[in-house]
């Protein structure tokens, strides 16, 4: 429990401290999709996004919330609440140091939550213009899973130190055109067991601040909870506002 405690309030913490610290320059998305479906077929299925970046001449600041939500005939059928925070001191115009922290609720996943704090070195690699760019991060942690049942060993949690390596690529196809690759690896370095997620989506503007997104989404995990898949999948239609 106390390191539960201390992992989530790390993970609040980047949100708030960076907030705090500078109140310029923020950037923001929300995010909505929602399909509803009657008849033959009654299922509602709703997701949300809410995001934030600041860049200053030192410092790259982000926070993201995120949920999802599916019913068929009223009864749910999947139930997700993440929260990630994330700030990089930049050495020079390529080289970051990152401190992350991420909680993940998920139902019917094996897990009650997840929770990893990461610190490390990340590259930025590659740049043109404004919207183009590739990020390389590599660092190390610690992560706190919070099992539904009880693992082969009789334990309800998962601790253990991780390493953890990211990518982030960003391409403008056009000025209202943008495609995104988000790739996240954390290692246990006792258990070897491996998360890996992976957000390819594309974007572009309808009108003004508004924006059309679709999004394809893989988690694996490679030592999954019992009676739990070892591979989840989520296809996205949804409507963005930034700000």
């Amino acid at each position: 429990m106390r390191v539960q405690s201390v992992i989530v309030g790390a993970a609040l913490t980047l949100i708030s401290t960076g907030v705090a610290a500078a109140e310029e320059d923020w950037k923001g998305e929300a995010e909505l999709g929602v399909l509803v479906t009657t008849g033959n077929t009654n299922e509602t299925n709703v997701n949300g996004r809410l995001s934030l970046t600041q860049e200053l001449e030192k410092w790259r600041n982000s926070g993201e919330l995120s949920s999802l939500y599916s019913s068929t005939r009223g009864v749910t059928t999947a139930e997700q609440y993440s929260a990630t925070g994330e700030t990089n001191y930049k050495f020079s115009e390529q080289q970051f140091w990152f401190l992350r922290g991420a909680y993940d609720s998920q139902r019917f996943s094996g897990f009650r939550y997840r929770t990893s704090v990461s610190t490390g070195y990340g590259n930025r690699v590659w740049k043109s213009g404004k919207r183009s760019f590739l990020d390389l991060t590599a660092g190390a942690g610690y992560r706190y899973n919070r099992l539904e049942q009880p693992n082969a060993s009789g334990e309800m949690a998962e601790k253990d130190p991780i390493g953890r390596f990211g990518l982030q690529f960003d391409y403008g196809l056009s000025p209202t055109a943008l495609f995104r690759q988000k790739l996240n690896t954390e290692i246990g370095l006792s258990s070897q067991d491996t998360i890996t997620e992976s957000e390819t989506s594309l974007q572009a503007t309808v009108v003004n601040n508004i924006s059309m997104k679709v999004a394809y989404r893989v988690k694996h995990f490679s030592n999954p909870p019992a009676n739990s898949a070892s591979m989840d999948t989520q296809t996205s239609l949804s409507l963005l506002y930034g700000f």
